[in-house]
């Protein structure tokens, strides 16, 4: 009879809503403090996120971990573009995953595949080795490969905590019916994080719709540079002139109000 008990107690837990964690992720320690300042659960923190977020520096992190109230995971991607890396690229991310963990950061960001269009196994067991205590979000790498239902697999067996997703489309509407299927075929093994052009009008009914209890988005807003002097004739990277004199900032007004879309949302776990 105890057990019983017991038993339907678990039950009950499993199967009561719960309010959804929110992921912001952010470019550098202006973009951490803004999503905290407007309640944030979690961020991640990226260098570069035009090429889709790359690792920042060791001082980037160490100046957020001095000022961080929330926890933030750190991407570790050396470079944007695909996610098929050689083995001085592997090694390098190795690196700075040990380095991460010694700094005490509260998880990373990883993905690698193979050639082929799976997830690579054997380098993202290695990673999560290397990154244990913390926790491991394999990124929107999954969304390359071409079985998201084996990826999902996969992942479990490497002992990934975490997959970012926004349903192998552009956006987590679009992609909505494999998200649905890829929380089902996790269920309580590995969490599903959707994200993919999520906002105020629309994250509460892509959380409803897919029982996902994770959400991620950047609210990335562009502002002028305060540079003053323009020089019109040499541009420092392969984007347009005028892109030298502009910020990409988070906006903490966004963030804010979609956070509390969010949280109007109850998720009934899929």
């Amino acid at each position: 009879m105890r057990l019983r008990v017991l038993s339907e107690a678990r039950c009950a837990i499993m199967t009561k809503p719960r309010l959804p964690r929110i992921e912001v992720c952010v470019e550098g320690v202006d973009g951490l403090l803004a999503a905290q300042k407007a309640g944030a659960d979690r961020a991640e923190l990226c260098a570069s996120l035009l090429e889709g977020g790359i690792t920042p520096s060791i001082g980037v992190v160490r100046e957020a971990l001095k000022l961080s109230t929330i926890p933030f995971n750190v991407i570790v991607r050396p470079r944007g573009g695909d996610f098929l890396y050689s083995e001085h690229e592997f090694q390098a991310m190795l690196r700075d995953v040990e380095a991460l963990r010694d700094l005490g950061v509260a998880g990373v960001v990883i993905g690698c595949l193979t050639f082929d269009g799976r997830v690579d196994v054997e380098r993202t067991r290695a990673l999560v080795r290397a990154a244990k205590p913390l926790t491991v979000t394999f990124h929107r790498a999954f969304d390359m490969t071409r079985d998201y239902a084996e990826a999902v697999e996969d992942l479990v067996h490497c002992g990934v905590d975490r997959v970012l997703t926004s349903g192998q489309r552009r956006t987590a509407l679009e992609g909505i019916d494999i998200l649905r299927h890829t929380v089902k075929l996790a269920g309580d093994r590995l969490t599903v994080m959707v994200c993919g052009g999520l906002n105020a009008g629309n994250i509460g009914d892509v959380l409803e719709r897919t029982g996902a209890y994770e959400a991620h988005f950047s609210a990335g807003n562009t502002l002028p540079s305060g540079m003053a002097f323009h020089n019109p004739h040499v541009g420092m990277g392969g984007t347009a002139l005028e892109r030298e004199y502009e910020l990409t900032v988070t906006d903490e007004a966004a963030v804010r109000s979609t956070i509390a879309a969010a949280r109007a949302q109850l998720v009934q776990p899929a």
